[in-house]
């Protein structure tokens, strides 16, 4: 059975949080083709909403956010639906880069392969101590590719070549050690922990917190001059809009008062 996604979005007096769910916990979350171009389609329609203000990503049940792709698809796949699979997986990915706001990885039991490219492509990953990670994709006789790439940037290249090389399986002491997560909590935390993020983020300034996305997203491409010049500009695009002048008269007036 293919993964099934679902979009679920709570209202906030900030604004809405998108969820949405990978649904095929029998497999592991695993999710093939269809679902793929499934999850990048509900990105696209929830990162169109102007009231957007995070997306939450997270797998049906306790035993995984994506334990991979599926492995049933994965053992047909000739050179042809081999492209057609992994261009899948990258414009899915793609779509979690392009969402305008930041995108939270809820990630419980394991996030293999795939799962963790998706992971990876996310602004933010937030894990259940008991969760397992990993990029096994060369114990069964394929390479780790497209947004494996994000990896070194996150997790250095020493520590990148190791889990892409041999393929192991980890724990979260040694993926918060290595910069994989920023937060490690006990499993029945995960969702308050992810609460007071999206929390946080709703009390920044909504078009300050886009801004923001984009051009961290341009400091990757950029030298560290023009990454400098690209902020500067950035600075002044956030003065053409009310949003800096309220909050900072709203930061001031509530400072008086104290």
């Amino acid at each position: 059975m293919s993964a099934r996604i679902s979009t679920s979005v709570e209202t906030h007096a900030a604004g809405t949080v998108a969820r949405i769910i990978i649904d095929n916990p029998g497999k592991l979350n695993a999710i093939g083709t269809q679902a793929m171009n499934d999850l990048a389609s509900a990105l696209r329609e929830v990162s169109a909403r102007s009231d957007l203000r995070a997306v939450v990503i997270a797998g049906a049940g306790d035993k995984a956010l994506i334990g991979g792709a599926d492995i049933d698809e994965l053992a047909a796949l000739t050179p042809a639906t081999a492209r057609t699979l992994i261009t899948a997986l990258h414009l899915a990915c793609v779509a979690i880069r392009a969402c305008p706001v930041p995108v939270i990885a809820r990630m419980q039991g394991y996030t293999l392969g795939g799962g963790l490219e998706i992971a990876a492509a996310c602004d933010m990953r937030i894990a259940g101590e008991t969760a397992k990670f990993g990029v096994p994709e060369t114990r069964v006789g394929i390479p780790s590719v497209i947004e494996a790439a994000l990896l070194p940037q996150l997790i250095g290249w020493g520590v990148a070549r190791r889990i892409m090389l041999t393929g192991e399986i980890f724990g979260t002491a040694q993926a918060e050690r290595w910069g994989l997560v920023e937060e490690v909590v006990p499993d029945t935390e995960l969702d308050a922990a992810i609460a007071r993020v999206v929390a946080d983020v709703l009390a920044c300034g909504p078009r300050a917190v886009r801004l923001q996305k984009r051009l961290m997203q341009e400091w990757e491409t950029l030298s560290p001059a023009g990454a400098i010049q690209a902020g500067v500009e950035c600075f002044v695009e956030s003065w053409r809009s009310p949003e800096p002048a309220a909050m900072l008269g709203a930061f001031l007036a509530h400072k008086k008062r104290r």
